[in-house]
């Protein structure tokens, strides 16, 4: 049976219901929806709304062995017909289905598609949960699921393509279900949710959270035996199939359930040990970035983005963009979000297996020990045989067990979530820790671009606009003391390149120095040769990080930076600049400026154009201090 929209639709709407098997009806009436091959094409551009869906996509759904000669003519037979069934005009007047970027876009409304309108009522009903008004948020949960007669496109996953769009709307439906039933209990009426969670787990035994919903309502309806009963059956289940153990959350709460006896827990604290964290606190000056936090929250958000790399020179604020999206991103995370550094205090780098450790701790995963191995994922682009070498004063990147290396991926594969690994040196650190599989994400920061890495998304930081920088100055110094001089506090920021850091760093200055006047910081600023003795405050040294992402160049890109530092500083260079500056020829200049683009140190412009006419830039900072190496003037003050 399909349920009809919760919102009235125009006479003769068609109603597509993706939330058990592909049906469509129209004024109540069911409507034939053609041939196999023609319905996955349907239910594919239905999996994928308002968005375009390559013809690639297309022709795997239908034919994921061998496509025959006429598969994009067959595909035009397909959409055609489900033009015709929709109508070739939606309400608004936008054609339903058009083509372009490589693929076919299907237009269509949330009263027409139960997917749209599923996930309508679970956005609303987590926004009043998190506004405290639980007793809505149940009742809009419970709406939405209402909306779910099984497993998606149940009559279609015999098609690879579709049974991955199934699978990962399956994944959005016990999300929600999760959610309503740890609002249920936190309202007191566990016993509304204990049957279904049961025979959700039956079907999903290994998704923890699930186990945590059932474990809570079995406890507050007061049967405290089958609640302990469904820890240890967990338990003795990861260990049998996995080698694995539960969450040290999940361990938490049954030790908790075990010194309370009868007593039903709360289920505030349920949901806690579901959705774990391990993040420093969200950065309080976090200023700017608007566009790049938008697109890395969207990124975060698709189920098809596993792995991201924000890269951008030291001090651009790659941590606190990572860091401020995953505060962001609690429910879309239910299996916890985690950060680990990667670099040590004095800014060495931990070794992988040091990293792997802390990661087995943060999420109750039991590493085995074992012989070093390389470990090289299937999606590296990296030949299994070959040599990976080591980083700048770093011993072999690889070593990590092999036997810790399958216990970390059988558990992403098992999870959703969300991991932040900060300051990378280099890809071959972190090719054994990226998902292979499953619904877990990645957040590399690294000053490099990590360009070894596929596949993956990237977002590289730069400089922040004027009005971003004097903002995060103003948070610093107070707005009123930025307008006594706008003009002097402008020289300041870009003075400081306009770097999160620097402009920080000098706030920071400026707060305790109160009485110093913003134009004569700014001249101080000013001066090449003073400017990295001013952004010092405390022990916060800008000085300190250029010479942390200074090591991490190898031996020939810091003798050419040396040599580029003159011309960039002059506002940038070409490449007939960098072949004057390096006393080469044009092929081994275009290397040397491509080499130091990769390891972050240099930008070039963000569109397309030939390397003769691209001006290339050094952040002012960095500039200030390749100079200094190659004058010979360098102090670590």
């Amino acid at each position: 049976m399909i349920r009809p929209p919760a919102r009235p639709a125009p006479a003769g709407t068609v109603y597509f219901s993706l939330l058990g098997p592909l049906t469509a009806v129209r004024d109540g009436r069911p409507l034939p929806l053609g041939p196999r091959k023609q319905r996955l094409v349907l239910a594919t551009l239905l999996a994928r709304p308002n968005t375009h869906v390559p013809v690639d996509v297309l022709t795997d759904a239908v034919w994921p062995d061998d496509p025959p000669r006429t598969a994009r003519k067959n595909l035009q037979v397909y959409v055609s017909a489900a033009r015709a069934l929709l109508g070739s005009t939606g309400h608004d007047g936008r054609d339903r289905v058009v083509h372009g970027c490589g693929g076919y876009r299907l237009t269509i409304d949330e009263g027409e598609l139960d997917t749209l309108r599923f996930r309508s009522l679970a956005r609303a009903g987590r926004a009043a949960g998190e506004r405290g008004d639980l007793r809505t948020a149940a009742r809009l949960l419970r709406e939405a699921l209402d909306l779910w007669e099984g497993p998606p496109l149940n009559d279609l996953r015999d098609s690879t393509g579709v049974a991955e769009e199934a699978e990962r709307l399956e994944a959005r439906c016990l999300t929600v279900y999760e959610d309503w039933a740890e609002t249920e209990i936190e309202l007191g009426r566990a016993a509304v949710a204990v049957d279904g969670l049961r025979d959700l787990v039956e079907r999903h035994p290994l998704r923890e959270r699930l186990r945590v919903a059932w474990m809570n309502s079995l406890h507050q309806s007061g049967r405290q035996a089958e609640a302990l009963a469904v820890y240890d059956d967990y338990r003795q289940l990861l260990a049998r199939e996995l080698g694995l153990e539960p969450s040290p959350a999940m361990a938490s709460l049954y030790r908790a359930m075990l010194g309370r006896g009868r007593t039903a827990r709360p289920a505030a604290a349920g949901r806690e040990a579901a959705h774990g964290t391990a993040l420093p606190a969200a950065p309080r000056d976090f200023t700017g970035r608007r566009e790049e936090l938008r697109e890395l929250l969207a990124l975060l958000g698709s189920p098809d983005e596993r792995v991201v790399v924000v890269s951008g020179p030291a001090g651009s604020g790659k941590s606190a963009l990572a860091l401020r999206a995953a505060h962001l991103l609690g429910d879309g995370f239910p299996d916890g979000r985690i950060h680990v550094q990667v670099r040590r205090e004095d800014d060495s780098a931990r070794t992988p297996a040091e990293v792997l450790g802390e990661l087995g701790r943060l999420c109750g995963v039991r590493v085995p020990a074992g012989p070093v191995e390389p470990a090289v994922p299937v999606e590296s682009t990296v030949p299994a045989d070959a040599a990976v070498p080591a980083g700048p004063e770093r011993g072999p990147a690889t070593a990590v067990s092999q036997g810790a290396a399958d216990a970390w991926q059988r558990w992403l594969s098992l999870h959703r979530a969300l991991i932040v690994l900060d300051d990378v040196p280099d890809e071959a650190f972190v090719r054994g820790l990226l998902p292979r599989s499953g619904p877990s994400s990645v957040v590399l920061t690294a000053r490099g671009q990590l360009a070894g890495l596929a596949p993956v998304h990237r977002i590289a930081l730069g400089a922040l606009a004027d009005g971003e920088a004097l903002e995060l100055l103003a948070k610093l110094i107070g707005p009123g003391r930025l307008r006594t001089d706008p003009a002097a506090a402008l020289r300041i920021v870009r003075a400081c390149g306009a770097l999160p850091l620097a402009v920080g760093v000098g706030g920071m200055r400026l707060a305790v120095l109160r009485h110093l006047p913003l134009a004569e910081y700014a001249d101080r600023l000013g001066d090449p040769s003073a400017a990295l003795d001013e952004l010092v405050a405390g022990d916060i040294s800008v000085r300190l990080r250029m010479a942390s992402g200074w090591q991490d160049l190898s031996a020939d890109d810091r003798r050419a930076l040396g040599r580029l530092a003159g011309p960039a500083q002059e506002g940038g260079f070409t490449l007939d600049g960098a072949m004057e500056a390096l006393g080469c020829g044009e092929r081994a200049a275009i290397r040397t400026v491509e080499s130091l683009i990769d390891a972050g140190a240099v930008t070039s412009p963000a569109g397309e154009v030939t390397a003769h006419a691209a001006l290339y830039e050094v952040p002012r900072l960095l500039c200030l201090y390749a100079r200094e190496r190659e004058e010979g003037r360098f102090s670590p003050g």
